[in-house]
């Protein structure tokens, strides 16, 4: 059974930082690629950032995170995590981790709140 749980959200003043964590288990975690979306109340679930399986890891972002977020994987922990700098109000959302290989599976989100 794949599980996925996030951690490290939390209330930020605008231009602050975070790192969110996102544990895997229950599955081989090098052949899945690894991402978050972000879901703001009343607005579609939006794409964060994805870093694929394969290719060392090749990372894609949403343009609007591009150049403030990265993401990165640790193959040895099961882990992949999301740097957020230069952080926004509008960056306010619940961000999900999610694992994809055909299949996707979430977990439950860890809420980020950027005061202004």
């Amino acid at each position: 059974q794949v599980q996925l749980v996030e951690s490290g959200g939390g209330l930020v003043q605008a231009g602050g930082s975070l790192r969110l964590s996102c544990a895997a288990s229950g599955l081989t975690f090098s052949t899945y690629d690894m991402g978050w979306y972000r879901q703001a109340p009343g607005k579609e679930r939006e794409f964060v950032a994805l870093i694929s399986s394969w290719s060392g890891g090749t990372p894609y972002y949403a343009a609007s995170v591009k150049g403030r977020f990265t993401i990165s994987r640790d193959s040895a922990n099961h882990t992949v995590y999301l740097q957020m700098n230069s952080l926004k109000p509008d960056d306010t959302a619940i961000y999900l981790c999610y694992a994809r290989r055909g299949s996707v599976w979430w977990g439950q989100g860890t809420q980020v709140t950027v005061s202004s």
